[in-house]
C-alpha cells in the first residue's frame, strides 16, 4: 500500500511542473516595454527577469518611433534566458499609415476608410519580406497577402491618386466616422436603459 502511495505522489510531483518551453507571442509598442500589465504578468509566468527583458527590448527598438506595435517572439529556455525576435510592425498598421486612416472600416466590404496605390502594396511588402515567417517567399505572394489584408482592413488600392480628390475623400470620412460614433454612442446608451 506505501509503494503505491508513493508512486501516486511522485507522479503529482512530475504533473505539477509545467513546461514553458513554447514561444511567447505577443505585441509591444516600440520602446515601451514596462513591467505592469500585460507584458509583465506573461513574463513572470515564464520566469524571465522582467526589468532585464524591459530593457533589454528598449535598447533594441530606441532607434523606432516610441508606440509603435511591433510583434515578438520570446523563446523561453529551461535556464531562465531567452531569444527574444522582433519583427517589422503588423500589415495593418503599415496599411493604415499609408492611407492616413486613423482605424479600418466598420463594414470592409460595403465602405472605404482609406486608399492607397500599388506603390504603396510594393513598399510595404519589401520591408514585411524581411520577417522571418516571410523570407522564405516570393514578392508576389507577399503583395497578394497584402491585397487581401487591404481589403479586410477597408482600404481601396488604386493605381494612381489625385492628392486634391483624396484629400476630399479624407474629409468626407471624417463626417463619417463622427456619424458612427454618434450611432454607437445611442446603441450603448439604450443597451445602458434596457439593463438599468
Amino acid at each position: 500500500m506505501s509503494k503505491s502511495m508513493a508512486r501516486l505522489k511522485s507522479m503529482k510531483r512530475v504533473s505539477e511542473k509545467i513546461d514553458h518551453s513554447s514561444k511567447l507571442r505577443t505585441h509591444i509598442p516600440a520602446g515601451m516595454a514596462a513591467a505592469g500589465p500585460p507584458l509583465g504578468p506573461m513574463l513572470g509566468q515564464r520566469n524571465i527577469n522582467i526589468s532585464a527583458f524591459c530593457k533589454d527590448f528598449n535598447e533594441r527598438t530606441a532607434n523606432i518611433k516610441p508606440g509603435i506595435p511591433l510583434p515578438t517572439r520570446v523563446k523561453v529556455n529551461s535556464d531562465r534566458s531567452y531569444e527574444l525576435t522582433i519583427h517589422q510592425p503588423p500589415v495593418s498598421y503599415f496599411l493604415k499609415q499609408a492611407a492616413g486612416a486613423s482605424r479600418g472600416a466598420m463594414q470592409p466590404v460595403k465602405e472605404f476608410c482609406g486608399k492607397i496605390t500599388l506603390k504603396h502594396i510594393y513598399e510595404i511588402a519589401v520591408i514585411k519580406s524581411q520577417d522571418p515567417p516571410l523570407q522564405h517567399k516570393d514578392l508576389k505572394e507577399i503583395c497578394t497577402m497584402l491585397l487581401a489584408s487591404a481589403r479586410t482592413c477597408g482600404i481601396q488600392v488604386v493605381k494612381e491618386l489625385d492628392p486634391q480628390e483624396y484629400a476630399e475623400f479624407l474629409e468626407e470620412r471624417k463626417r463619417v466616422i463622427e456619424e458612427q460614433k454618434k450611432e454607437l454612442q445611442e446603441k450603448r446608451e439604450a443597451k445602458m436603459l434596457r439593463t438599468a
